[in-house]
Formats: structure tokens, C-alpha cells, sequence
């Protein structure tokens, strides 16, 4: 009777209301879905639409095949949404620390992200946290994976991808599948952010099609590029915060005077010269003087792009073997749940003296 009473207060919590949501829309997904197969085999369905389906079950079949990430019946199957976007993605922050606010959820733990199905509770969501003091960042995501709990279908919404970025996309969600390190969700998505990236460049090239796989490691080195960018200002307003102690008014007034300068200067630096040196072509001065800048936008953007340049060196040492860089880094991480990061960048600075020879 305990454990009932307690199950039935848990379903009535915000959180348990939020997942009941979450189950609601997951069941609504699965049921819609056909297998691909099916799909593709399908008279009614178009050419554009039939050759994406086909690259994605060719993309699924070599990541479970040649990267050996676990796959399941993962993206065997496809739903149809009735709109462009999957879910809103609400991050927050701090205005003058760079904490991020952070939501609890069973089995994955503390995640400084959530996704709504809910786009009007979505941005009733964001609107609260404003109204809190917090910096908000509400976007838009066309997918997400259920961790290998369920058996993820390829959504409509994916298909407005190129085929370069959704050949990343399936790859990048399988690694989810294969690994996720509980309460880490900052290295869980570079890191799968790494794989998708090197993984869909194997893939091209392994079906002879070497201008897509540099154009895959062009938008890579872009990724890097961008990551290096937002790492710069979160280490230049960590330290203009941490020179600026105190929680009276004085103190947090002058924090966010040191703010508002770094923001300054970082985006006519982006403007100037990070966006046009992209490698995969450069981004419109628009986009530079518009996209978002505070440290909510700065904490979001880097839970994709965090010390990239570790995963690259791991997989230099392991000769440029994918599946050894992914065994080696699932390892480490393993050993230090609390501080992958940390156990990864402490095998690179060892002169990774064992690396080459794997670690299966």
C-alpha cells in the first residue's frame, strides 16, 4: 500500500505529470509507425522521401555493423508528425554564474535541459524562468533518442535534414543507444556529437562517395571551430565571475557589467572572424550579429561542444580507428562516472602510451 501511495504522489508531481506526457507521446509515435521497408516499397511514397529512408537504413546497418554501436531495431521505422518540430528544448542559467538550471529525471538524473511536447508549456516554461532571473534558451529539435528503452523510430521531422546531417543524426542517436553515462549529459552529447561526426565520414567514404565525407569533416572541423568560439567566453566569463565574488547587489552588479563587456567583444569577434573562416562555408555577419548570446545560450550550446578536441585526440591515438576511440572512451568513462572528462583528458596527457592497442 506504501509503495502505491507513493507511485500514485510521484504520477501527481510535476515530474510525473511531465512523463506521463512523455509516455503519452512516445505510445502516439510508436503506434504511427510503419516499417521502413514498407515505406520505401510504397508506390505513394516520393523519390526525395524513398532515397532518404534508403540512406537511413544504410547509415543504421553500418553503424551497427562496421562502428558496432548498439542498434536494436532502432530507426527501422518510420512515423509521420503532423508538424515541423519534434519538441522545444528549454535550457536555463544563471545571469551572473554560469550554473545552469537543471531539471531531475529517473534513470538519467540531473539534466540541465527538457523537452516538451508541450510547445505552449514549453514557452509558459521559459517565461517563468525569465520572470525568475534565470537566462532562458528555448529551441526547437527535429529528434531525440529514449536511450535503447524503446525502439526509436526515424521521425518525419529528421527528413528535412540534408543527407549528410542525417546520416550524422542516426549515427549520433545510436551512440545514445550504446552508451549514456548517468547525470553527464554534457560529455554524453559531444561525445555522441564526435561519433555522428567521424562516423558519418567513414560512412561516405565507405560507399565511395568522398566529396560527402569531407564535406562531413568540413562541418566537423566547423563544430570544432564553434566549440573552441564558445569555450573562449566561457572561460573569459568564469573568470570575470570568479574575480567578482560576493552575493550583495554591488557584487552581482558588477558581474553582469563583466558580462555584458565579454558579450560584447565575443560577438564582434564572432562576426569578424570566426563566421567567416568556416570551413564549410561561411555563416551571413547577420547570423553572427543575431544569434544568441547569454549563459544560457553559451551552457546549451556547449552540452554539444565541450572539449572536442579530447575525443579527436583519442582517436589520433588509436591510429584513427573509430571503434577502438569508442571503446577507449565508453572505458574510461566507466572508470570515473562522476568525471569522464577528466579520465579522458588524464589518458591523452599520459602520452596515451597504450594507445593502438584497443581495448576489447
Amino acid at each position: 500500500m506504501a509503495a502505491l501511495l507513493a507511485l500514485v504522489l510521484f504520477l501527481a508531481a510535476p515530474v510525473g505529470r511531465y512523463l506521463i506526457r512523455a509516455a503519452w507521446e512516445e505510445g502516439m509515435i510508436l503506434r504511427h509507425r510503419r516499417p521502413i521497408a514498407d515505406v520505401v516499397a510504397s508506390p505513394a511514397t516520393d523519390a526525395r522521401t524513398r532515397g532518404k529512408l534508403r540512406l537511413v537504413l544504410a547509415a543504421r546497418a553500418f553503424a551497427a555493423d562496421s562502428v558496432r554501436l548498439r542498434a536494436g531495431e532502432s530507426f527501422t521505422t518510420f512515423s509521420p508528425l503532423a508538424h515541423d518540430t519534434l519538441v522545444l528544448v528549454l535550457s536555463g542559467a544563471f545571469r551572473d554564474r554560469l550554473k545552469p538550471y537543471t531539471w531531475w529525471f529517473p534513470v538519467v538524473g540531473r539534466v540541465p535541459y527538457k523537452g516538451f511536447f508541450d510547445f505552449a508549456a514549453a514557452k509558459e516554461a521559459a517565461r517563468t524562468l525569465d520572470r525568475r532571473g534565470y537566462d532562458v534558451y528555448l529551441r526547437p529539435s527535429p529528434a531525440f533518442s529514449t536511450l535503447g528503452w524503446f525502439n526509436d523510430p526515424l521521425l518525419s521531422t529528421s527528413l528535412r535534414e540534408d543527407s549528410l546531417d542525417l546520416a550524422n543524426t542516426v549515427i549520433h542517436e545510436l551512440t545514445h543507444n550504446t552508451f549514456y553515462a548517468p547525470g553527464q549529459a554534457v560529455f554524453n552529447e559531444s561525445f555522441a556529437n564526435f561519433v555522428g561526426s567521424r562516423g558519418a565520414a567513414w560512412f561516405f567514404r565507405s560507399r565511395g562517395d568522398s566529396a560527402a565525407a569531407a564535406k562531413v569533416d568540413a562541418r566537423w572541423a566547423d563544430e570544432r571551430v564553434i566549440g573552441a568560439f564558445y569555450s573562449g567566453v566561457y572561460h573569459a566569463l568564469d573568470s570575470a565571475f570568479k574575480a567578482r565574488p560576493g552575493e550583495d547587489a554591488a557584487a552581482r552588479a558588477d558581474r553582469l557589467r563583466a558580462r555584458d563587456t565579454i558579450y560584447a567583444r565575443a560577438r564582434r569577434f564572432l562576426a569578424d572572424s570566426v563566421a567567416p573562416a568556416l570551413h564549410a562555408g561561411p555563416l551571413p555577419r547577420r547570423w553572427a550579429e543575431r544569434v544568441k548570446l547569454d549563459n544560457a545560450a553559451v551552457l546549451a550550446r556547449r552540452i554539444y561542444l565541450t572539449d572536442l578536441q579530447l575525443f579527436d585526440a583519442v582517436y589520433d591515438a588509436e591510429g584513427r580507428d573509430l571503434r577502438r576511440t569508442i571503446a577507449r572512451v565508453i572505458a574510461l568513462a566507466k572508470s570515473r562516472p562522476k568525471d569522464p572528462y577528466g579520465a579522458v583528458r588524464e589518458w591523452v596527457e599520459r602520452g596515451t602510451g597504450d594507445a593502438g592497442r584497443g581495448t576489447r
